[in-house]
């Protein structure tokens, strides 16, 4: 994600307009900007008063919090899948897709790691291919 552009720059380049009477084209050109940028600038300047970029970013509280968390946390002492937990929690009336449900579950730290399956019948063994033959 960019950065707002320097107030020393939209001060210029709305110096220019305001007082230099230039046209927001002509602006846009000189100092190498999109036009739209420069006409955002003049109207934000004209309705508050300066040329300071609005709230960039911002926190954002985690979905799944308060009771929901806590359920999930004792949830997940048992056998879970990422796409089970996500129903689950739409049964519980949170919704929420498997994203969050994977950062949620990274950020806590859990984890889950299924037993490796035990090995098949049917393959053979390095004993059984040294007796046949």
């Amino acid at each position: 994600m960019g950065k707002p552009y320097s107030i020393d720059l939209r001060e210029r380049a709305l110096g220019a307009v305001v007082r230099g009477g230039l046209s927001c084209n002509r602006v846009a050109a000189q100092f190498g900007l999109g036009i739209s940028t420069v006409i955002n600038w003049v109207r934000r300047f004209r309705e508050t008063g300066s040329v300071a970029p609005s709230k960039f970013g911002g926190y954002r509280p985690k979905a799944i919090r308060g009771e929901h968390r806590v359920w999930f946390l004792e949830r997940v002492k048992t056998d879970f899948t990422l796409r089970g937990l996500v129903a689950e929690l739409a049964e519980r009336g949170l919704k929420v897709d498997y994203r969050t449900v994977w950062n949620f579950v990274h950020a806590e730290k859990l984890q889950y790691k299924k037993n490796s399956s035990p090995p098949s019948r049917i393959a053979r063994t390095s004993q059984e291919d040294e007796h046949s033959g």
